[in-house]
């Protein structure tokens, strides 16, 4: 009774979840330029006019470079801190590890509007560069929690062996940490990839509209009227976070990256 009672539980759970999805895949098959739900038609010709279109060509490049790069100075940033915290076990690491976790606790309001005043100091505001490094400050601790996991997974007993057939702390890092923390440092990468490519606010505060983004260009598609490639972006969006965390999934261990790891005997 009561694994019944789970079960359906999910499933509504499910249901609901993926319904607006559903929703949303429908409305981006809509033969006529209407976003109506059951589809007025079936056709995919809005899925081209995403690469077509000089403005959607533009938020996707934009979108997909920031993500890139975010994602790469987000584990740029995490690393050696982690790191640092895991090796010397200073008696400030607590500290320094929420400090890492600041930016994405506080509403991304707070951390926007903070970031939009410091560029706006410097006059340095409206590119992508900002764009960019603001993604990348405000997603650290996505990888930066994900490769603490890494490290605290490494059994010491293998360190301890290293350091017996006389590796010094540069080759132990390069030979058994950092391959040990790979799978890691990959999946917090794919993390930021994945946020950074659906962030608008952030996004919208330091663009200042003359840097579009894909989610800041759909709220202006959105105002302006609506059309079916809103719909097939975003169902662009749907395919690409599955095929990154199912290839997450198929080949690393998520329960293990995720910090389920077994206790050590």
């Amino acid at each position: 009774m009561i694994r019944a009672a789970k079960m359906v539980f999910l499933t509504v759970v499910f249901g609901m979840m993926a319904a607006p999805l559903l929703i949303v895949a429908g409305v981006s098959l809509n033969a006529k330029k209407r976003m109506f739900f059951p589809p007025d038609g079936i056709s995919l010709r809005w899925f081209p006019e995403v690469f077509t279109t000089a403005k959607w060509l533009e938020a996707v490049t934009n979108s997909v470079f920031i993500a890139i790069a975010a994602a790469f100075i987000a584990v740029s940033i995490a690393l050696p801190i982690a790191y640092f915290l895991w090796r010397y076990r200073v008696f400030y690491a607590k500290a320094l590890f929420i400090a890492g976790l600041v930016p994405f606790a506080l509403p991304p309001v707070i951390t926007a509007l903070g970031m939009l005043v410091f560029w706006s100091e410097i006059g340095f505001v409206g590119t992508i560069w900002n764009i960019m490094l603001g993604h990348g400050v405000f997603l650290v601790t996505l990888p930066l929690v994900m490769i603490s996991l890494g490290l605290e997974s490494i059994d010491e007993e293998i360190l301890e062996a290293g350091r017996t057939m006389g590796a010094n702390s540069r080759k132990l890092f390069t030979s058994v940490v950092f391959p040990m923390v790979l799978p890691y440092m990959i999946a917090g990468y794919a993390f930021v990839l994945v946020l950074s490519m659906n962030e608008y606010i952030i996004a919208f505060f330091l663009g200042q509209h003359a840097t579009l983004t894909l989610p800041v260009q759909i709220l202006s598609s959105l105002r302006s009227g609506y059309t079916p490639v809103i719909a097939a972006v975003a169902v662009m969006f749907m395919i690409l976070a599955i095929a990154i965390f199912g290839l997450i999934a198929r080949f690393g261990d998520l329960p293990k990256l995720l910090g389920a790891w077994a206790p050590k005997e």
